[in-house]
């Protein structure tokens, strides 16, 4: 008998680790990674599954020491020769970002399968134990390497850098926008129809980052809280731009006294679909924008644009530097 691979199972909480509590009757962190694996004998015939219990929380919780601290565990696991793939489970809500985050910081050839549940463990229809044996078969895929990390929930499989969260309590919640799945993993096999070409890798260089700031824009908004995280201490500022990335003038004037104090401000949109670009030229928008100094997030999120951001803050605030990075 041909030597199973193996695949590395980290496991970091979230709905796939929770149960419905009989006192408070919600669900709550009650599972390991191993309870999981447990109940899914056909994960024998895939792989040899290792599991690292390294937290049990709702990703909520999650924030840039617990990314580093991700980061280097599914570093030094991929080293390891004989591990084909990581799976790491995950909560929904801020799995996009966790996924990214390493996606950007962790350098191979291996994937890296990220999932999660919308059903908690003591729902009958639990989705979890699907997932999972589905980021097994796609680790052990030829085909899935180079990918870098993807999103696998409901049998499809998104970059990371294009995953999203569109439903909030959906199975079929993580999309792609306008650039759709990478593939599918089918029940006869797994199968990839494109390849991310937007990928990049930049250097984690510390033990925690910058402290970086994202601020809404919406009708009426006045500029305050863009003040407010300068004077708190941020050192890089996304905004939540409307559009193709466009503010009101309170908004704009507060852009440019921050870009004058030294700190690079990212405008990305709250619009699903498309880039931000300085297509206009009223104050505030996009045009007006960049003259003041601001820097562009093409079609990424603001959350994963504050991600790009921290991560450059490492070692510039030129905002030609940083702006390179969003154009990768």
């Amino acid at each position: 008998m041909a030597k199973l691979p193996v695949v590395t199972l980290i496991a970091t909480g979230g709905t796939i680790a929770m149960k419905i509590d009989p006192v408070k009757m919600a669900p709550v962190p009650a599972i390991t990674g191993d309870d999981l694996v447990s109940i899914i004998p056909e994960l024998d015939a895939i792989a040899k599954i290792e599991v690292l219990n390294i937290s049990n929380i709702p990703s909520a919780y999650m924030d840039a020491e617990r990314w580093i601290e991700l980061q280097k565990v599914v570093t030094h696991v991929l080293a390891r020769p004989e591990v084909a793939g990581v799976i790491v489970s995950h909560g929904t809500d801020t799995l996009e970002e966790t996924a990214y985050f390493i996606d950007l910081t962790v350098r191979g050839e291996k994937p890296i399968v990220l999932i999660g549940a919308l059903r908690n463990a003591s729902e009958r229809d639990f989705d979890g134990p699907r997932n999972l044996l589905n980021a097994a078969r796609i680790c052990v895929s030829p085909d899935a390497r180079g990918k870098g990390a993807m999103v696998a929930l409901n049998n499809q499989i998104n970059a990371a850098r294009e995953a999203t969260k569109t439903r909030t309590a959906d199975v079929e919640t993580f999309q792609s926008g306008d650039l759709g799945f990478l593939g599918f993993a089918d029940t006869d096999r797994v199968i990839f129809y494109r390849t991310p070409t937007r990928r990049q890798y930049i250097e984690l260089k510390q033990d925690t980052l910058p402290y970086v700031e994202i601020i809404a824009t919406y009708g009426g908004v006045d500029g305050t809280l863009v003040r407010a995280a300068v004077n708190a201490g941020a050192k890089g500022i996304v905004i939540q731009a409307l559009g193709w990335g466009h503010v009101n003038i309170p908004m704009h004037d507060a852009i440019k006294e921050a870009v004058s104090k030294g700190i690079p401000i990212v405008i990305s949109t709250r619009v699903h679909n498309g880039r931000v670009a300085s297509g206009y030229g009223f104050k505030g928008g996009g045009q007006t924008l960049r003259d003041a100094g601001a820097i562009f997030a093409d079609n990424l999120s603001p959350q994963k644009a504050r991600l790009v951001l921290m991560l450059a803050l490492q070692t510039t605030s030129n905002a030609a530097e940083i702006q390179k990075l969003f154009n990768r």
